[in-house]
């Protein structure tokens, strides 16, 4: 993706081939020396048995201007539990791991429950909301970086580029996001941003007309993916989903809080592979089919804080523009794919685009139908006010079992 095009909204951060790992790497090494950098690992205990986190592990084994490292532990058992801790021991960085389903964590959760606080539902956002609180609690970290325990294709530059542009202090960035091309295995993937994000909003530009926040959405090369960096003080004040929208939703943060000219991309890597979630066409609460829902929701949602009235009648005519303006986009993706030796089964990408459009539907009416919803997790700074010691709890819970299942 070697080009240096610049779209007017945020700002672009390319790979021109010009610069070597180790002279970011000594770059960031002495920006450390004056501001610390955190990265948080939101994991589920299964991701720890694949290919993918083995290699991870080796490559940030190598990082050495990093200051802690937060892997938020999901789905596991005490045995589990200990078995992370040894695995992550390879690690030459400070680091610690947070069991999420320990009894210190799920009686912290109740004491939330109380105060009508807790996270609604489990899953990555609550994962990545908690690690943020220990962060927080921390109070050691300028920067923090988040990026997915799946990939296939990692290795250590990718957090270097993500990183750099919010890690310098001559630049003016709060957030980057990374982006990269989605292939692997001989085939074009990224099927929901392909065939959902990118043709919704266009959609939604013909049908509700020119909106700043759908310019800013559309300026992202790949508005769903897992990696993000942030410098610490806009963390206190961020809204994370309890859903699956979470990228969407951190973007959305980023838009609410901060000026565009705050917000960057960032290219990490040529290419990019990971864990494959099933269409699930057949269970609306899996897979492809629960994301693509979850997404929707969360740009509706977006919207009609910023004044877009949605009706009925709206939802069923983007619904038709969605469907038009997603296949068009699938013939271009087909001859792309083509010309670059790539492997595209139409039959399938055509049966994603009909499910997607059922989704969109889907979750517009439960827009309509759950005005009072109120799908994100409370910012740190609202648990704050109203449970002081909060925060210090959860350092403390968590330095409790590090102490007692070490």
């Amino acid at each position: 993706m070697a080009d240096f095009h610049q779209n007017g909204n945020i700002a672009t951060m390319h790979n021109l081939r010009t610069r070597s790992l180790d002279e970011l790497t000594y770059e960031l090494q002495t920006f450390a020396q004056s501001r610390k950098f955190s990265l948080i690992l939101p994991c589920l205990y299964s991701e720890l048995e694949t290919d993918a986190m083995p290699n991870i592990l080796a490559e940030l084994a190598e990082v050495t201007y990093l200051h802690r490292i937060i892997i938020g532990l999901d789905r596991a058992d005490e045995t589990q539990y200990r078995h992370a801790k040894e695995f992550f021991k390879g690690l030459n960085q400070n680091h610690i791991v947070i069991w999420n389903d320990s009894p210190r964590m799920l009686e912290l959760e109740a004491r939330l429950d109380k105060l009508g606080l807790a996270p609604a539902e489990q899953g990555k956002g609550k994962n990545v909301w908690s690690s943020l609180g220990y962060l927080i609690a921390c109070a050691d970290s300028a920067v923090m970086a988040i990026h997915d325990c799946d990939i296939v294709t990692y290795n250590n530059e990718m957090l270097a580029r993500l990183i750099y542009p919010v890690a310098n202090p001559g630049f003016p960035y709060q957030v980057s996001k990374g982006f990269y091309a989605r292939i692997g295995q001989g085939k074009l993937n990224g099927r929901v941003t392909r065939l959902l994000v990118s043709p919704l909003l266009i959609a939604l530009k013909r049908v509700i007309g020119d909106h700043d926040y759908l310019d800013y959405l559309r300026s992202f090369r790949y508005p769903l993916s897992g990696e993000f960096a942030m410098r610490t003080a806009i963390l206190p004040d961020l809204r994370i989903p309890s859903d699956w929208g979470l990228e969407i939703g951190v973007l959305s943060e980023a838009w609410r809080n901060l000026a565009p000219k705050a917000v960057c991309q960032v290219e990490i890597c040529d290419a990019y592979d990971h864990k494959h979630q099933k269409l699930s066409a057949e269970d609306a609460s899996a897979g492809l089919s629960r994301m693509s829902t979850d997404i929707c929701k969360a740009i509706f949602r977006k919207l009609a804080a910023d004044g877009t009235i949605f009706t009925p009648n709206v939802f069923r005519t983007l619904k038709a523009t969605y469907y038009r303006g997603a296949l068009d986009l699938l013939e271009a993706y087909y001859n792309d794919a083509q010309m670059n030796g790539l492997v595209i089964d139409r039959h399938e990408e055509e049966r994603s685009i009909e499910l997607f459009a059922e989704n969109l539907m889907r979750a517009g009416q439960s827009f309509l139908e759950n005005p009072h919803e109120t799908p994100f997790i409370p910012t740190w700074n609202r648990v704050h006010s109203a449970d002081p010691e909060f925060l210090e709890a959860l350092h403390e819970a968590v330095a409790a079992d590090e102490a007692e299942f070490s």
